[in-house]
């Protein structure tokens, strides 16, 4: 099913937050639009959708984004960005599960193009200047094209965007990834914080692998977590009504990173969710489902879906989390939300250990 795409074992499938949001939309489509879900709607990245018909007008932006390089950079040519390419080429055709068919020149190209490209929207919005550029003149363009650059099947390897950053801007990793956090931020639902064990880019795959870095529980949490000497299995929480008639509160927790939860004395603290598909459908159909990461020791992600899921059985679930800020409904409909969440489960593997199983065993212990 992926394609031409890196390459990732089924069984280490765990969802990135994007994908979390993603995946609620997902659920409500029939199974020949899921199908599309794996397609970009506007731009190819990469060797794996290159060339097909509805993607073909952003290739005339691209040529535009690296002549407006050029021209800020006072250079004449592109020799030099080529060479560079020419170099990685070797080690970027071997980031692809399946061989391309394209040869030297054309892979090139496409390397330098789709980087150069996906370099300076980055650079460009952080700049301001992206605004008035005609690439996202049109009501939701830019949503739908942070997701296309989130997709699996439609990346270049990190260490291409890396290099390419570097010759064009300050080789900072912090003002790269801060950039490019704000450039995904319109789609992104909440605050994250980087993974406290990532010492260097050079260990991000690609793009997407970047925000799901990006997209971690706070270092004190971690911390918290790691001390733990004996895992908990979580166990059944009730939903939010049921647990506000039996005692608790809820309230918002300002500043936090979205998957620092906390249960005290009889109140549950929750960052703001921001479910903001507004920009969802442009051509009619869902958004895309992008892709999954390999394993690891953290299933924090899946895990939030899961104690969200279990918060949420009905509209009126909603409605009191939203009433306490603690979601913030783009969509303007508790319901539609509401289902979203009740069907999570087809998608969702409950992991044993969750990462909140102490909040769901404390609950538990409140009430009794």
């Amino acid at each position: 099913m992926f394609g031409t795409a890196f390459s990732f074992t089924a069984s280490d499938r765990k969802f990135t937050f994007l994908q979390f949001i993603e995946k609620l939309m997902a659920v409500e489509c029939d199974d020949p639009v899921k199908e599309k879900a794996y397609e970009p709607e506007v731009v190819a990245i990469g060797p794996c959708h290159r060339g097909k018909d509805h993607l073909i007008q952003m290739e005339e932006h691209k040529i535009r984004f690296l002549q407006l390089l050029l021209q800020e950079k006072r250079e004449n040519d592109v020799k030099k960005y080529v060479k560079v390419m020419r170099q990685l080429e070797e080690r970027s055709r071997k980031c692809y599960a399946e061989p391309t068919d394209l040869d030297t020149d054309d892979f090139v190209e496409m390397m330098l193009l789709d980087g150069c490209l996906i370099i300076q929207l980055i650079r460009k919005f952080a700049m301001t200047t992206l605004i008035d550029d005609p690439v996202l003149k049109i009501g939701g363009f830019h949503g739908i094209l942070c997701r296309d650059l989130l997709l699996v099947e439609n990346q270049l390897p990190f260490f291409v965007l890396w290099e390419l950053f570097q010759m064009i801007d300050i080789p900072s990793q912090q003002i790269f990834i801060y950039i490019t956090i704000n450039f995904f931020s319109v789609i992104l639902p909440g605050k994250g914080c980087i993974r406290d064990n990532l010492t260097s880019l050079m260990e991000v795959k690609h793009l997407l692998g970047l925000i799901n870095d990006c997209w971690h529980p706070s270092a004190v949490e971690m911390k918290a977590y790691r001390k733990k000497t004996k895992k908990i299995e979580w166990s059944f929480m009730h939903c939010a009504t049921e647990l506000q008639e039996a005692g608790i509160r809820f309230k918002k927790s300002e500043g936090n990173c979205i998957f620092d939860i906390k249960f005290e004395d009889g109140i549950m603290k929750i960052p703001t969710l921001e479910i903001v598909i507004t920009q969802n459908v442009f051509s009619g159909t869902q958004l895309p489902l992008s892709s999954f990461f390999p394993g690891r020791s953290l299933n924090h992600v899946t895990d939030y879906m899961n104690f969200m899921d279990c918060l949420i059985n009905s509209p009126k679930d909603v409605e009191l989390l939203r009433q306490r800020g603690i979601i913030n409904n783009w969509l303007g409909n508790d319901e539609v939300i509401s289902s979203m969440f009740n069907r999570l489960g087809d998608s969702v593997s409950i992991s044993r250990f969750s990462f909140y199983s102490e909040v769901f065993n404390n609950v538990n212990i409140f009430l009794q």
